[in-house]
């Protein structure tokens, strides 16, 4: 895989996605210090099989998959959306 093709606007490079797995084996997925998902059981453990031996790009690029952030085209922007802003 290309990461060129992968990450064209080097959103990756910096750790954008965080993980800690709690002593249940949940596994607590953040964005920019805000979690967005949490994971159990089963979908914990492919998770943490999948990070095994990962390197920050892969590690990055999986959290996203698993999130599914980076689908909608959501993550263009940080900051929060406020009603009542508009012109």
């Amino acid at each position: 895989m290309n990461k060129d093709s992968v990450d064209k606007h080097n959103r990756f490079e910096e750790e954008v996605f965080t993980f800690h797995v709690s002593k249940d084996n949940k596994v607590f997925i953040s964005w920019y210090g805000k979690q967005v998902m949490i994971l159990k059981g089963k979908e914990s453990e492919k998770f943490l099989a999948r990070m095994q031996g990962a390197n920050q790009l892969e590690a990055q690029l999986i959290m996203a998959k698993v999130t599914g952030n980076f689908k909608r085209g959501n993550e263009k922007s940080q900051l929060p959306f406020r009603t009542g802003d508009g012109p």
